[in-house]
């Protein structure tokens, strides 16, 4: 927890105001029920403000100094009335700008955690969000800093507050009479032993609460972005008997902890409730059979302090629940801070002036915790500029990991991968990866305006570019189809369009952003052969700089490709040459060729 603690210093001057304010709050509390018993004592019962032993020297001092001699009962309420409604006023000022400075600390160093976690979350590899899973780092995101935030502000006010209610309690009730005392040190042992065995049983319990929220967070997460494929597969039955079962094990946590909890206030309720009948009784005792000093006043106040001093005690116990509570999201948030990315961006800015654009030497790879054969094994392959390279083979023999190697998703095992005669590694990521635009198969789409979506490749973009980009995707005729155009709002993750649609807006992100390297990541295996045809054409017209690296299934979409890269099973690359030398050379490629071609899986489009 101290690690998070950092996070409060830019605010340190409310972090200061706010106890400061809150000891002022306290004081004025602290003072009311002595001030009470004075307008029970003098005011209602009439007592003799002078008298030795039942007198009070304050009280006198007071109404002498306000009214002189010989000042009237009724003078007496008033005058402590409205002393008592000054301090009630100075207190409630110093509780609100308490809640106030508390809150502004808080929440302000909650907002610069929530920042810099979230950062740590998009400067770690795809290899570390796995790891965590999207469930985790959401609940990490939200909830665990929320208690952490809540523990920040009950550290400024309630860590002060309940101390000095039981220290200042303490010591008003002895000022009051010793007998009083004597009762609180009989009823603060047995309330503590409850509390500490409450407390050690529930403490453990946090961490797991919190490790079954990850769990409904990412069953939740799953179903939400996969309600097609659930509903397509008739699953939803089976989703909400997992979703229960996560549920379940939630609610299972969160009751044990509860049911834990729920033994403190009847417990307290109780000890308090005997304490206040033995301040009466005592009181009384005193007063009628004894005939002692202590007054009916005095007692009045002795149940207030009692009550405050034992109340207090129930705000140690919360604050030992949030102190527990945010120890176990803090241990989340900081083992979430304290991950290195695995990725480390270098200082170079940039590349050689070479011919080649993209190059391979004796590259491995696997991935991360796997065991077994590499992915990729042993490839050396040289992608010149301009020139259009496809790669294709049987499913899972490492395209996509192939192409994950250039902006650095992740990092060859063995071997170099070059950008521009530069090693990838020795590039800053920021400039690697702005050479580069990226199209997925799957096209991830934002909540925005299709143009919004499109000029996220590139913002500065003219409205020349953004046209050019939408003719070269094939985008035009339908974005002119709808109503608002480019203005129409696209809903989450695109599910207001077709695969075809938006693949086209993602490949003309990638276009606006006039990279250096454009991979296609079977970025058109939702597009017809004709449209897809269109596609090249366009490409191969106005992107003659760029280098093109296109991943795909099909035999129809790379035959016009400059060089055609075959994949092995194995992960090696034997053949790199035009369609129709492949055709002589690789037998993997002659297989996917008579699969597909004259076996009439695919009809190709004559250019």
């Amino acid at each position: 927890m101290k690690k998070l603690f950092k996070y409060l210093k830019p605010y340190a001057v409310f972090a200061i105001l706010s106890p400061l304010f809150m000891i002022g709050e306290v004081t004025a509390d602290l003072m009311l029920p002595y001030l009470m018993s004075y307008i029970v004592d003098y005011g209602i019962y009439e007592k003799d403000i002078y008298d030795p032993e039942s007198g009070s020297k304050v009280a006198y001092t007071v109404m002498e100094a306000l009214h002189g001699e010989g000042f009237t009962p009724i003078q007496t309420i008033v005058t402590f009335g409205i002393l008592m409604l000054v301090i009630t006023l100075i207190g409630g000022f110093f509780g609100t700008v308490c809640a106030y400075t508390a809150s502004k600390a808080g929440q302000s160093a909650g907002h610069d955690l929530r920042t810099c976690a979230y950062k740590k979350v998009m400067s770690l590899s795809v290899e570390q969000t796995d790891k965590f899973t999207t469930g985790s780092l959401v609940t990490r995101m939200t909830n665990d800093i929320s208690m952490v935030v809540e523990f920040f502000e009950m550290l400024l006010r309630m860590f002060v507050r309940a101390p000095m209610f039981l220290i200042g309690g303490t010591v008003m009730l002895v000022l009051l009479d010793l007998k009083f005392s004597a009762i609180l040190l009989c009823s603060i042992p047995v309330l503590a032993i409850v509390l500490i065995t409450v407390l050690l049983k529930a403490i453990p319990l946090y961490s797991k609460v919190q490790q079954r929220l990850d769990k409904v967070n990412s069953v939740v997460q799953e179903n939400v972005s996969g309600a097609r494929v659930v509903k397509a597969y008739v699953k939803e039955d089976y989703e909400c008997e997992r979703f229960n079962g996560a549920n379940s094990a939630l609610f299972g946590v969160n009751l044990k902890v509860l049911k834990l909890m729920a033994a403190i206030p009847p417990v307290l309720t109780v000890i308090l409730n005997i304490s206040i009948v033995a301040v009466i009784y005592i009181g009384g005792f005193n007063i009628y059979i004894e005939n002692a000093s202590m007054t009916t006043g005095a007692i009045m106040a002795a149940i207030t302090y009692m009550t405050m001093v034992l109340n207090s005690i129930m705000m140690v116990t919360n604050m030992f629940q949030s102190v527990s509570r945010a120890n176990a999201s803090a241990k989340r948030i900081n083992e979430l801070l304290e991950s290195d990315p695995v990725i480390i961006s270098s200082e170079r800015t940039c590349g050689e002036n070479s011919d080649i654009a993209v190059s391979f030497k004796n590259v491995s790879f696997h991935y991360p915790s796997t065991v077994g054969r590499p992915v990729l094994n042993d490839i050396s392959l040289d992608i010149k500029r301009g020139e259009t390279l496809a790669i294709i083979g049987s499913t899972g023999c490492g395209k996509t990991s192939l192409a994950s190697l250039i902006p650095r998703f992740y990092d060859a095992v063995e071997g170099v991968v070059y950008v521009d005669g530069v090693p990838v590694k020795d590039y800053d990521l920021d400039v690697l990866r702005s050479k580069i635009s990226y199209v997925m198969q799957k096209s991830e789409l934002f909540s925005d305006t299709i143009e919004g979506n499109i000029r996220w490749g590139d913002e500065n973009a003219t409205q020349e570019m953004l046209e050019k980009a939408i003719d070269i995707s094939q985008a035009k005729e339908f974005i002119d189809s709808f109503a608002l155009g480019m203005n129409t709002k696209v809903a989450e993750k695109g599910a207001s369009l077709s695969g075809g649609q938006k693949q086209r807006i993602s490949i003309a992100r990638g276009i606006i952003r006039k990279p250096d390297i454009l991979i296609f990541d079977d970025a058109t295996s939702a597009l017809d052969l004709a449209t897809e045809g269109k596609l090249r054409r366009a490409m191969k017209e106005h992107l003659d700089s760029t280098t093109v690296i296109m991943i795909a299934q099909r035999i129809a979409s790379v035959m016009e490709a400059d060089r055609i890269a075959v994949i092995e099973n194995d992960g090696t690359i034997k053949h790199c040459a035009p369609h129709s030398e492949l055709l002589k050379t690789s037998q993997t490629y002659k297989d996917i060729y008579d699969s597909q071609i004259r076996s009439g899986a695919f009809a190709i489009e004559e250019a």
